[in-house]
């Protein structure tokens, strides 16, 4: 799967957003969705267009959900863009903007589990216990989160299983918090989109990168990255939101605000975890029929990741009356106890 940029927000494309909001809703109850996923990419026709067709059904075609042909903003606006209702629907990841969405660092960390289903309940249950209340969520309502199950670090040149081997690597990564981890374990980050991965490495600029399995194929560097290291649990995870803005849910019936919500939330959530986890697998079949090189970390790696993970928590930990958590820990380990449970049923 792999994913454009697209150009910042603009006055222009703010009003097209509104006027197509306007007119489309004049026939029936129409919640306009921006998403920054190519339409033919599997998240848009496994995923979104399947909510979609389920919004429909469930209320008989009283609401319906139409995906826009191009986003209206870049990806870390998207969160805004539904708050704002510039937008009615979006998906995105809240730590675009990891200041703002400190409460969510946790499930991101290291060593955070492999399923993306498991993970994505765990956290579904998690927000809607402890952190859907909050007011950084003012202004929308969730219909759905999801973890990718973990993900890894891929090399051009030799597995990374040692902490040696991390040491002054420059590797591509997405976010803040994957800068401190990479960091931390003494490599140099290189701020780029995953888009840009292919770029960098073939010209020298870097020489890794991160990315769950599903997009050494999607963005086709299985060449390019021959060696990938799997850490148990993932070396970091991303989280995923699909939010309504809140006046428009509020307008919708109470009868049809009923049956959208027994298909999101948490069922919503665990079929978009489930989702990854058959993207991941099917890459990861491709890539060993490919003869790509998949290594595990050597016992001191492991050691040093595990540190890193637990001085992270540490300092979320008390961090978090600053951000409105002061029962931080407990957050985490009501969402590690969920994700033990679901993953253990599932075996």
């Amino acid at each position: 799967m792999t994913f454009p940029f697209y150009r910042p927000l603009t006055r222009a494309t703010l009003a097209a957003g509104l006027c197509l909001s306007s007119t489309v809703a004049m026939a029936d109850t129409v919640l306009t969705m921006s998403s920054w996923a190519p339409a033919t990419s599997t998240l848009s026709t496994e995923f979104l267009d399947s909510f979609a067709a389920d919004v429909a059904r469930v209320t008989d075609d009283r609401v319906t959900v139409r995906i826009l042909p191009a986003a209206l903003g870049a990806p870390p606006q998207h969160y805004e863009l539904a708050r704002k209702g510039i937008a009615d629907i979006t998906w995105g990841n809240l730590t675009y903007e990891p200041e703002r969405f400190k409460v969510m660092w946790f499930c991101e960390l290291p060593m955070s589990g492999e399923s993306g289903e498991a993970g994505s309940i765990a956290l579904w249950r998690t927000f809607d216990t402890y952190l859907k209340d909050m007011p950084v969520f003012d202004g929308t309502h969730m219909l759905a989160v999801s973890l990718f199950g973990g993900a890894d670090v891929h090399d051009a040149h030799r597995a990374l299983v040692t902490p040696e081997d991390f040491r002054n690597q420059k590797i591509r990564m997405g976010n803040p918090l994957q800068k401190t981890l990479l960091e931390k374990m003494g490599a140099i980050p290189v701020a780029a989109p995953a888009t840009k991965a292919f770029e960098l490495i073939d010209s020298g600029v870097i020489d890794g990168s991160l990315h769950p399995i599903e997009s050494i194929i999607g963005f086709g560097l299985q060449d390019a990255l021959p060696f990938t290291t799997e850490v148990e649990g993932g070396l970091y995870d991303a989280m995923f939101f699909l939010a309504i803005n809140q006046g428009k849910w509020d307008s919708i019936s109470d009868e049809d605000r009923a049956a959208i919500s027994e298909i999101t939330g948490e069922a919503l959530s665990a079929k978009w975890g489930a989702f990854w986890d058959g993207e991941n697998a099917t890459a990861r079949e491709k890539l060993v029929a490919m003869g790509h090189t998949f290594a595990t970390p050597e016992p001191a790696l492991t050691d040093m990741i595990r540190k890193v993970r637990t001085d992270f928590l540490d300092q979320w930990y008390a961090d978090g009356p600053d951000f409105g958590l002061p029962n931080a820990k407990e957050v985490v380990v009501f969402f590690e106890s969920n994700y033990a449970e679901i993953s253990e049923a599932a075996q």
